[in-house]
């Protein structure tokens, strides 16, 4: 073997034991107690827990979007990564029309096989038809490793919005080719009628983000796009859910065998549309928006209960400069946050605080995205599996800052959020990317992963 991590306690999604693991070639080869370490480095995890590097299944780097591009370019945004303990990242590229799939795909393959920190994966971001062509295409996208598309219910003016028609052809189409349709769901009509009855009436500040986009928004679309999968029996991905009624709908539909996933994210676990009356209000406008105090008390609940599938960050920052065009108008505010180092220390400290298990935090952050997404060689420490593997000191306190983040912005919605513990080592398929508060990894050392079909639930 060419490392050993000894004396740790192991931790899955379905075990905890004391346990060391033997790692050669970038594989995970042994998990056993006193493993032979002759001409191996050893790594002593004593006092500490080994866990699977983190998925983050929902990131826009390098991004345009509002008038600019997203803060972290795939360099930066997958260095954070790793710092974070997040050892695979999904990005959303994204179709125009008269592009094909494989153009998408293969233009950001070459920043990424330049640029990324650890290894990534795609949803391709379907905006237009192409008169058919795209659904003709999905089934050799799938042969290639791409297994997961996304459709956006809003963003009219930018031309991203598919209407009804198009995304049930592309549900129907993935249900076909073994692929999965992922879902931003929010009303579109609802949302520009609220944006055009604020503005009029001057009201301007960025808690009216969050009015023109209120529970019941998303919740309609949530429901219509649960409607169109249970009927059609098609899988759907519903990402960042952040309200109680479509959560409810949602999980309603997973009881009758719906192959439904949901996603949420921790900016929805950490915070409420009462940030939206702060002075820095604006830093924390992404879409769907943070919601009431009850719509978070139903994530945690959905969290506890199985009920949520997966935790993901939408991590999609924009510089202080940026936010700040709407600091007068919140239509003009740049939608997005940071939250890709942020999702794994935030979830295993609300695990170390006794807010969830260990356990469970990893199989939210790990284990399902894996699964449902169709990783293979990721989402666990098992024989076989990539070495991608986090040492996590439960003792440590640690404050985040965006003076001890690793990202390119110049602020964080998570600015002296305490947390119980944190990651001290990161290993991408073996390789130490990330040491005690240091990136020690290098650009272009990440892979893409050609992916299974996806999860049939």
């Amino acid at each position: 073997m060419d490392l050993i991590i000894k004396n740790g306690t192991v931790v899955t999604a379905s075990d905890t034991v004391k346990a060391d693991v033997g790692i050669r070639d970038g594989k995970i080869v042994a998990v056993g107690v006193d493993l032979a370490a002759e001409g191996a480095k050893v790594v002593d995890a004593s006092g500490k827990l080994v866990l699977p590097g983190a998925i983050d299944a929902h990131t826009h780097l390098a991004m345009p979007f509002g008038g600019t591009t997203s803060a972290d370019s795939y360099l930066a945004g997958t260095r954070a990564a790793a710092c974070g303990g997040v050892t695979t990242v999904f990005d959303y590229p994204m179709q125009r029309k008269g592009m094909s799939i494989q153009q998408v795909i293969d233009s950001k393959k070459a920043i990424c096989e330049q640029e990324a920190c650890v290894d990534y994966a795609y949803h391709c971001i379907i905006t237009d038809l192409n008169e058919g062509a795209i659904l003709e295409e999905m089934a050799a996208a799938v042969e290639s490793g791409i297994s997961s598309f996304k459709c956006f219910f809003v963003y009219k003016k930018e031309g991203m919005m598919v209407d009804d028609g198009t995304f049930v052809q592309l549900m129907l189409k993935a249900k076909e080719v073994g692929a999965m349709i992922n879902l931003h769901a929010e009303n579109p009509d609802l949302i520009d009628y609220n944006i055009e009855r604020f503005l009029a009436e001057g009201k301007t500040s960025a808690w009216y983000h969050y009015l023109s986009r209120p529970e019941y928004v998303e919740a309609e679309a949530d429901k219509r796009a649960v409607h169109w999968a249970k009927h059609f029996q098609a899988p759907l991905y519903l990402v960042h859910m952040a309200d109680e009624e479509g959560l409810e709908a949602a999980i309603e539909a997973k009881k009758d065998n719906s192959d439904i996933f949901i996603e949420t994210c921790p900016q929805y676990l950490e915070f409420t549309c009462d940030v939206y009356k702060r002075e820095d209000g604006r830093n924390f406008v992404c879409s769907p928006p943070m919601k009431a105090q009850q719509s978070q008390d139903a994530l945690w609940k959905a969290i506890k209960n199985g009920g949520i599938d997966v935790v993901a960050t939408d991590h999609c920052p924009f510089q202080s400069n940026e936010k700040d065009w709407g600091k007068d108008d919140f239509t003009k505010i740049p939608n997005g946050c940071a939250g890709v180092e942020n999702l794994y220390p935030y979830m295993l400290s609300a695990a170390n605080q006794g807010k969830i298990s260990f356990n469970k935090a990893i199989e939210l952050c790990s284990t399902n995205p894996a699964k449902i997404f169709g990783c293979a060689n990721k989402g666990s420490i098992a024989v076989g599996k990539d070495a991608d593997i986090v040492i996590y000191d439960p003792e440590i306190d640690f404050t985040i800052s965006v003076d001890n983040m690793h990202s390119d912005y110049d602020h964080t919605i998570w600015e002296g959020i305490q947390l119980k513990g944190y990651p001290i080592q990161t290993y991408s398929r073996g390789r130490l990317v990330y040491d005690h508060g240091d990136f020690v990894g290098e650009a272009g050392w990440g892979k893409f992963i050609k992916r299974e079909k996806a999860n049939r639930g």
